[in-house]
């Protein structure tokens, strides 16, 4: 009886540990979709730093990040520990496609303007080398970046969901930051 119980102690500690990881720390992600090519492909794996999630960090221009698309509403702890891949494992609730893979174009702050097939921040146009192909892409006017808030693209501009549909991304709606992979350098 001892043993049995020392075997659940250990696997008690192992799972949360892994939850608290998964959680706070670091987690995969899953790409779906082509609104990342051609630098992330469907289906492809990724790992994000949760550290700027945790400790609310503002992400730099750039990055690429997962974000959750449901902006009309509030996240609490509870998002974070249901969306838990182990969770989700015991749960059965698999992806439920509202978490996006994006990058940061625009930061609080920030005025965008898209225009002649590019975007524009605080006037000067992006050099943008890893978007897919030229942006069909033109809206009127500018518009402002409202604090505590991101504005983010995909690098296929034009088979993107992203601010330009959801509008600006809460900063705890940034669930973390793609983890660069040493073995692709």
């Amino acid at each position: 009886m001892r043993e049995v119980l020392g075997w659940i102690r250990s696997i008690t500690f192992a799972v949360v540990f892994a939850l608290v990881l998964g959680i706070f720390v670091f987690q995969p992600f899953k790409v779906d979709g082509h609104s990342m090519d051609p630098t992330l492909q469907d289906e492809q794996r990724i790992y994000v730093s949760k550290l700027s999630h945790t400790f609310s960090y503002l992400p730099d221009y750039g990055e690429i990040v997962v974000i959750d698309s449901r902006v009309e509403r509030d996240r609490t702890l509870l998002d974070d520990i249901v969306g838990h891949p182990l969770v989700s494992l015991v749960t059965g609730q698999g992806d439920d496609h509202t978490m996006y893979v994006k990058r940061v174009i625009g930061r609080p702050g920030d005025v965008l303007e898209f225009k002649d097939n590019k975007v524009f921040r605080n006037g000067e146009a992006l050099n943008e080398p890893y978007i897919k192909e030229t942006m069909d892409y033109v809206a009127d006017g500018k518009i402002t970046v409202p604090a505590d808030h991101v504005y983010v693209m995909g690098d296929n501009r034009n088979h993107s969901t992203d601010s330009r549909e959801i509008g600006f991304i809460p900063l705890d709606h940034v669930m973390g930051t793609m983890i660069e992979n040493p073995l692709k350098k």
